[in-house]
């Protein structure tokens, strides 16, 4: 057995499934009334700011955010306390397009007792990664 933060273990397997294309690993490791605010607050993203609610949400997510990209994680630094994690780091984003994205952030995982994502809060700055968008 792992004795590795549970937060930690969750944001290192949410990151493996996004980069592999594996929704329905990822779904999995969220409970089902799981929240998403990446970025927090009021967004193109999600103009309510309220994030994605739910895993009929998360999965729309997914289809719109996660799916039609390539994602690279680059975690620097990493803090766990409570039953949270905080990664620091770049995620670089290639689009289908053929365009390409970085955005510089602080990405909070927090689990329940049951070790399900409940929380997912991504600290970026919309405006920051749009003025990174250049050709791949």
């Amino acid at each position: 057995m792992s004795d590795e933060h549970p937060a930690r273990a969750v944001s290192k397997k949410s990151i493996a499934a996004v980069k592999a294309k594996r929704k329905e690993d990822w779904l999995a490791l969220f409970a089902a009334d799981a929240v998403i605010q990446d970025p927090v607050g009021k967004s193109p993203i999600d103009p309510s700011g309220e994030g994605h609610k739910g895993t009929a949400a998360i999965g729309k997510f997914w289809d719109n955010q996660i799916a039609p990209n390539t994602i690279h994680f680059e975690v620097r630094e990493s803090y766990a306390a409570g039953s949270e994690c905080a990664n620091v780091g770049t995620i670089s984003i290639g689009m289908p397009n053929g365009m390409k994205a970085r955005c510089d952030g602080v990405f909070v995982y927090r689990v329940n007792d049951d070790g399900k994502l409940v929380s997912l809060r991504a600290h970026w700055e919309f405006d920051q990664m749009m003025a990174t968008i250049a050709p791949a």
